[in-house]
């Protein structure tokens, strides 16, 4: 898939410090995080491995720690750092303009 058009997800202030909520756009879910920095991310929105929504996951630094069964990802690359999780999320640009969230899918 190449990158495309930015799309708003939320306001900036909706998503705590070391949070993630849920963005549905379309037929596709996706997960925006901030970490204990305050910088923003986002990816695919389900677990690669139950494919559980993240948004209920726990946000530990730089990493994201499903609900279901406590598989792990960096937040920022995407990469699977705890199984059951093998499979990387997939990740997508983020900016912050006007104190909104964009993501560029």
């Amino acid at each position: 898939m190449s990158l495309g058009e930015w799309i708003e997800a939320c306001p900036a202030d909706e998503v705590e410090m070391e949070d993630v909520i849920r963005f549905d756009h379309h037929d596709r879910t996706f997960a925006i995080y901030r970490t204990e920095k305050g910088d923003y991310y986002a990816s695919d929105g389900f677990c690669t491995h139950g494919k559980f929504h993240l948004s209920g996951g726990l946000v530990m630094g730089n990493l994201i720690e499903c609900p279901k069964h406590n598989g792990r990802f960096d937040i920022p690359t995407g990469v699977a750092k705890r199984v059951p999780a093998c499979v990387d999320l997939q990740t997508y640009p983020v900016k912050v303009e006007a104190g909104k969230v964009f993501i560029q899918i």
